[in-house]
């Protein structure tokens, strides 16, 4: 322990640029490597420790069989998905717990006992062929979609292997559409053709790990590119604008600059056609003969956050003439979620105020017999190109938009709040109307609680919103145990959800939950999320303490009595937290996490984050991140909260050297903590309903150690 510490201590003295090109500094790395027979065994060690303190916890059984009910329930509602006429869903329970691919009518899917027919059994595959499968989805080549390509996680990682099915046969192709394990994409151009993006090479991947090369691929084997990329990019892949009967109109070629920044172009007819966009430019959908995009900046007179489509046809025909057109602009409290296209409509996912809307928009075309002047004109102005209307859905709720059918003008949407169970309706995009179709039964009892958003007041002045779920019965005294949940990153906002474990667990045991909607989030759209990118990160962390003492001015709770937890980029957020303020909290769950922010661009995906962080390897990048880095500034001598830290050893998205490298510091420097490594499931880490029951047991003993004793 003093040699270590030693070590350590001489790593803290060395000067921060130095330490950006000495990385052998840090007397750590050595659990960076993922599967090394030492990092293991620490593994191992550190997971028996925490496990005999958690589950010898009076509460560890209850809350392990709690969350088993909740995550194993027969009674929830089956994920929809549209395909070939009918309804898919891939289904996990106690028996299943890698799951299994099924389908029925969508007539039969209305009623309460669907009739499911299995297309594929997860387990039994992974049985006979001795893998550790899980499921990650298919696309499936229109207009009859029984043919397609389904994508395969050995361990539940980002990396997959691809095999074609044929739904009808209920088996994988004989001498089919094959490609090895590694993060890829693929789609049909055709029966005979894919348009894939891979590691064609050994080594022929970006920086960030992802595909750059572009090939048209068919049934007999060949191959010919059609993109290349840069290896300094972060990805490339080919997306089919497909219309009617399934015939693709062009390939939409996306080379990922950054995180946050693409290229467009059209390949068709053999050539490739550059798209005029803005950098911040997310592809959505393809109806109507459109090509719609959402903009993260101001472009063209388009304001941030716009919607905008191009006519593919025209871009085919000439280019240089082609116009965006606007399709909508959100409001200043407005923000876009998701873009979705059913035959021949557009559904747009938004939030306003924190509060869900889905509208639906129809392409009516420029008219008919105007000059070309006219034509230029209206273009710019959209007057009346795309017209909307607003689905008739509840209001007040989160809606989402589950799946839409590409054979008519459907789709699923899920209502829920944090008290209010998941309900699914059945939409017509066509005529606004809706119908609830199901409803998930209350997983906890919600009576005696209630929700409440309040604004606190962050170091700039800025005005940031969370909502408290409490017991209504709870007194203002300081005394209510508290957990607060932040992200605050990449443009993901986090409004209400029907959360069953937390309800069950957490809420009908008097604790209360918080949800943060601090900057970096997606709450308010691009700007709300681009105002703390890179040197302005410090801000997001500034909004998170000013909600934890809001909740205290408000005596709601106390530091004594509240609780973080943030996972992936969350992690960032409640390892600087811990090592900020310290005094503000008594847990701190550090889940999936990036830590280490000074080496997270070497490390599994995380050089193509360098859009939203920095890059430490730019001397003035590396100074603005050093000075939060949670990793980096953890020190002797502090008060820091016991943390419980915990990740997934087959997480190929944030590497679990964050976490293992976070945890052994503590214990370097002489700190308590508890640490936990799942051995399969990848980032998500919920891949197994069984190892998500344990999972969160694990969470809820800790935080209930912390804060209700």
């Amino acid at each position: 322990m003093k040699l270590l510490s030693a070590a350590l201590a001489g790593a803290l003295l060395t000067a921060p640029a130095a330490l950006a090109q000495a990385p052998a500094a840090d007397p750590f790395t050595w659990l960076e490597d993922i599967d090394s027979p030492r990092a293991m065994a620490w593994v191992e060690a550190q997971n028996a420790r925490t496990a005999q303190r958690l589950e010898a916890d009076a509460r560890y059984q209850a809350f392990l069989a709690e969350g088993r009910a909740i995550f194993t329930a027969t009674d929830r509602i089956a994920k929809p998905a549209f395909r070939a006429g009918g309804v898919d869903n891939f289904w996990q329970d106690a028996t299943h717990t890698h799951g299994v691919w099924r389908e029925t009518s969508l007539a039969s899917y209305q009623t309460q006992a669907p009739a499911w027919d299995v297309v594929l059994d997860i387990d039994k595959l992974s049985k006979d062929e001795g893998r550790n499968w899980f499921w990650k989805g298919a696309t499936c080549l229109t207009p009859d979609e029984t043919l397609c390509l389904v994508r395969l996680s050995n361990g539940g990682g980002d990396a997959v292997e691809l095999r074609e099915f044929d739904v009808k046969a209920r088996s994988f192709v004989a001498g089919g559409f094959r490609a090895p394990e590694g993060k890829q994409s693929a789609d049909w151009l055709d029966r005979d053709h894919l348009v894939a993006a891979r590691e064609w090479t050994k080594g022929e991947v970006t920086q960030s790990g992802y595909a750059y090369v572009v090939k048209i691929v068919d049934r007999s084997g060949g191959a010919t590119e059609i993109f290349r990329g840069q290896p300094t990019d972060v990805s490339a892949q080919g997306i089919v604008l497909r219309g009617e009967g399934g015939k693709a109109a062009g390939v939409l070629i996306q080379r990922g600059v950054t995180f946050f920044e693409s290229e467009y172009s059209l390949y068709s007819d053999g050539k490739l056609t550059p798209v005029a966009l803005p950098k911040k430019a997310q592809f959505e959908a393809y109806v109507d003969g459109q090509a719609v995009f959402s903009l993260q900046e101001a472009w063209n007179g388009f304001k941030t956050g716009a919607l905008v489509s191009y006519d593919v046809a025209e871009l085919k025909r000439d280019p240089a003439k082609a116009t965006a057109l606007k399709v909508f602009e959100p409001g200043p409290r407005q923000a876009i979620q998701s873009v979705s296209d059913t035959k021949g409509k557009l559904v747009v996912e938004l939030l306003e105020d924190v509060k869900g809307a889905i509208d639906v928009y129809d392409y009516k075309g420029v008219s008919a017999g105007m000059g070309p002047a006219a034509k230029t004109v209206k273009a710019n102005l959209s007057a009346g190109l795309w017209t909307s209307r607003r689905l008739n859905l509840p209001k007040d709720a989160t809606l989402s938009i589950g799946s839409t059918s590409g054979t008519d003008d459907q789709l699923f949407v899920y209502a829920e709040g944090f008290l209010t169970p998941n309900a699914l309706w059945l939409a017509d995009a066509a005529s606004g109307q809706a119908k609830q179709v199901k409803a998930l039964p209350a997983r906890f009892d919600a009576s005696k609680d209630k929700v409440e958003q309040h604004w606190a007041t962050s170091s700039d002045g800025t005005k940031i919103p969370y909502f408290v779920v409490m017991p209504k019965a709870a007194k203002l005294d300081g005394s209510t145990p508290t957990i607060m949940y932040g992200y605050g990153g990449f443009q993901v906002a986090k409004p209400p959800i029907y959360i069953p474990e937390m309800g069950k667990i957490w809420l009908e045991r008097g604790g209360a939950y918080v949800i943060a909607n601090i900057r970096g989030g997606g709450e308010f759209g691009p700007a709300w999320h681009q105002s703390v990118l890179r040197e302005k990160r410090q801000l997001a962390f500034d909004d998170f303490a000013a909600v934890a003492r809001d909740l205290a001015a408000r005596k709601i709770t106390s530091p004594r009595r509240l609780g973080i937890y943030g996972r992936s980029n969350g992690g960032v957020l409640t390892t600087v937290s811990m090592t900020q303020h310290p005094e503000l909290w008594n847990a701190v769950v550090v889940e999936s996490p990036l830590v280490d922010m000074l080496r997270y661009h070497k490390l599994s995906a995380g050089a193509s984050w360098v859009g939203e962080y920095g890059n430490p390897d730019v001397p003035e990048d590396h100074a603005f991140i050093a000075k939060y880095d949670g990793y980096l500034n953890l020190k002797a001598g502090q008060k820091y909260p016991e943390p419980y830290i915990t990740t997934n050893t087959r997480d190929d998205r944030v590497h679990p050297g964050h976490a293992r490298k976070f945890a052994a510091k503590l214990e370097a420097l002489g700190y308590p903590y508890l640490y936990f490594e799942n051995t399969f499931g990848g980032h998500s880490n919920d891949a197994d309903p069984e190892m998500n029951a344990r999972r969160w047991a694990f969470h809820y003993v800790y935080l209930a150690e912390k804060l209700m004793d």
